[in-house]
């Protein structure tokens, strides 16, 4: 049964990538409402795929990609780094830390269904 950790500092899509990770067959999904949340959770429960926004207080997704690539027990856990349309830098920053892979906003839930299958299907 995958789990699935959704960092995002807005409850609003927070809550819309949850819901389209709860169409991903038998995966169980972690809130986080921001990289330091995420690290507590990291510690907390195994989860196999990471879903992160860059923006975000107190600590944003590159930060915490690179601390989870830094990281010798989390380091495997494949890490979609969601992005701002056409934030071309945050995409090569987020990539050449380790990030697998990126989704731009605005979200399209078949898109991230997809993704998210590639590394957990």
């Amino acid at each position: 049964m995958p789990t699935i950790l959704v960092v995002e500092d807005s409850p609003t899509m927070r809550q819309l990538i949850s819901f389209a990770m709860k169409r991903v067959p038998d995966s169980k999904v972690i809130e986080a409402t921001d990289g330091v949340d995420a690290l507590k959770k990291l510690s907390a429960e195994k989860v196999d795929l990471i879903l992160a926004d860059i923006n975000m207080p107190v600590m944003d997704g590159l930060k915490l990609v690179s601390l989870v690539r830094g990281n010798p027990e989390l380091k495997d856990i494949p890490v979609i780094i969601i992005t701002t349309e056409g934030a071309e830098e945050d995409k090569k920053r987020a990539l050449s830390i380790g990030a697998n892979d990126y989704l731009p906003k605005p979200i399209q839930t078949q898109e991230l269904i997809k993704l998210v299958n590639n590394y957990i299907g």
